[in-house]
């Protein structure tokens, strides 16, 4: 991938996309396949905000039933079915545990277990999957001694049985969001990242008619002017402030809500494991690359989302739910966090008042009703309904340019570099090919880049020094080095968080860190300056905050 900003000439695309998360990736590469010319630009990274903040689930909204979103919750199961189809390396089906007690809100089993019925109904073609390894079956109980013996830190008093059902899981977000990014370019979308919109250029007799946007392309310290026949504003919690650049109004109207996650020691064994608390709030368990994952709050956050960051106070709060519910089975102390990490995800207006009741709903929104024609607002959302999403704005689109797009292929086929029928029949014949590495090298890169994998493995061939494992999962140097040349990384952070995984667990050391930074400055020219600075501001994303 090029970044398209730096040979842009001035032409005329059919469709702007601003904000390269998930939902602007899916957006982008529907709007491609479809053959319309597509440019996307990101302020950031790709997928470095509220796309990369996520528990790493693809889910169905379980929760959701209880506000009678029905419609909700059978969409997003649709298209959990939809991702295990078309991103088979990275999406998983996962076995979910909820427990539940002689006291408190699961005591009412009728409720859960009528809940689980109808999560089986809304999933009804869940056994449709093109790779047969991802078919998920309907939910059981189990006996509490055998949940127990399979997961010891659920709270064993007062603890009557537990049901079990099974949901996706996301091994890696932020490259699950490359490959929607990936799946534009091959399409013929122009994308790039580090490229902020600071206004719009507007035509048409009222002069409000919105022509393209104009961009600073901070990674190479200019501005430019960017056409197009339509503006499709994907910025998430920031969707509003973009907005109010065309307004000239930057008051707020999207309500955000702060969740944050922190990964620990490895507590839970196989299964994800949910509690709920007595309030009514619930948090998780999730094994995750041998350790585990938790979360997550959602609490409303007012403020400039450039400004939101996770602190001190918030994760001790987490903290104290779990301690308060796991008790002695697993207890947490501050210092036992090896990463914490958060994001904000934006609400449509009219959600309710406490935004753990919210759900994902989204808005899609035609600006030419406020007097802007040629924009288009996409508000709310969730990342497992992006792909769907996407396929709503069009309809939108294809009314603006009043063209008939066809029908929607992003369903049917598999992302860039996801071309696997059977990824346990594909990882088995990488391992064959490749005995001169470790076995755990080659299932992590088959698994994290899909068919793309033989090309970092290729780099490490070619040089051994590449080759050396950085960590338990086997992630090697070589990805740094393919990162560079072939996934538009320009900083030490997107190599360690969003290309690789090398920094996702916790801080690699520093000897890690220097080597892929090393790597970093011979790939893209950087000074001492320049690469001492980049290893400062990665050091301090691994930093849990002091308040």
């Amino acid at each position: 991938m090029e970044r398209f900003i730096e040979n842009y000439f001035g032409e005329e695309f059919d469709l702007l996309v601003i904000g390269g998360g998930i939902t602007g990736a899916a957006v982008a590469y529907d709007a491609a396949s479809r053959g319309l010319s597509v440019a996307l630009v990101e302020k950031n990274d790709f997928g470095a905000a509220t796309s990369a903040a996520t528990s790493k689930l693809i889910h169905g909204g379980f929760r959701y039933l209880a506000n009678l979103e029905f419609g909700m919750v059978r969409e997003s199961l649709r298209e959990r079915r939809t991702l295990e189809n078309i991103a088979p390396n990275l999406v998983y089906p996962i076995p979910v545990m909820i427990p539940c007690y002689q006291s408190g809100i699961t005591r009412n089993k009728w409720v859960l277990r009528s809940g689980m019925v109808l999560y089986d109904l809304l999933s009804y073609d869940k056994g449709r999957t093109w790779d047969q390894s991802k078919k998920i079956g309907l939910h059981q109980t189990m006996p509490r001694l055998k949940a127990l013996e399979l997961e010891p830190v659920i709270p064993a008093p007062g603890l009557t049985g537990v049901f079990l059902y099974h949901d996706c899981q996301s091994l890696f977000p932020e490259r699950l969001t490359l490959a929607f990014i990936k799946s534009a370019v091959k399409h013929g979308a122009s994308v790039s990242n580090y490229c902020k919109v600071e206004g719009f250029i507007f035509s048409g007799m009222n002069g409000k008619t919105v022509a393209g946007v104009k961009v600073k392309d901070l990674a190479g310290n200019r501005e430019v002017e960017l056409k197009g026949k339509l503006t499709v504003n994907c910025g998430g919690p920031w969707a509003d402030l973009i907005l109010g650049l065309a307004k000239g109004d930057t008051s707020r109207r999207i309500r955000r809500s702060e969740g944050i996650h922190v990964i620990t020691r490895k507590l839970v064994n196989d299964h994800m494991v949910v509690m709920i608390t007595p309030s009514g709030k619930g948090f998780f368990l999730i094994p995750w690359r041998g350790h585990t994952l938790i979360g997550t709050t959602d609490k409303e956050y007012v403020g400039n989302p450039d400004e939101f960051k996770v602190t001190k106070p918030a994760i001790l709060e987490l903290l104290e739910t779990v301690n308060g519910t796991l008790g002695d089975n697993a207890r947490i102390e501050y210092g036992d966090v090896l990463r914490a990490y958060g994001g904000l995800r934006p609400l449509v207006e009219d959600q309710t008042k406490e935004v753990y009741e919210s759900s994902r709903k989204y808005e899609i929104y035609d600006n030419a009703r406020d007097g802007f024609p040629g924009l288009i607002t996409v508000e709310g959302g969730k990342y497992t309904t992006s792909r769907g999403l996407a396929q709503n704005v069009m309809k939108t689109v294809a009314r603006k340019l009043n063209q008939d797009l066809g029908q929607c292929k992003t369903a049917g086929q598999h992302l860039a570099g996801c071309e696997i029928p059977d990824i346990n029949q594909f990882i088995n014949e990488l391992k064959a090919e490749n005995r001169d590495f470790d076995e755990k090298t080659v299932e992590c890169l088959a698994r994290f880049y899909g068919r793309e994998c033989r090309q970092v493995i290729e780099l490490a061939r070619q040089d051994r020094g590449l080759s050396e494992s950085l960590n338990d999962d086997g992630e090697i140097s070589a990805q740094a080095v393919y990162a560079i040349r072939n996934e538009m990384a320009l900083t030490l952070k997107d190599v360690l968080f969003r290309r690789t995984g090398i920094g996702a667990l916790g801080p690699p050391g520093d000897d890690k860190i220097s080597r892929i930074a090393d790597l970093a400055a011979n790939g893209l020219g950087w000074d001492e300056e320049r690469k001492n600075k980049e290893i400062n501001e990665a050091k301090e994303l691994f930093k849990l905050p002091d308040q």
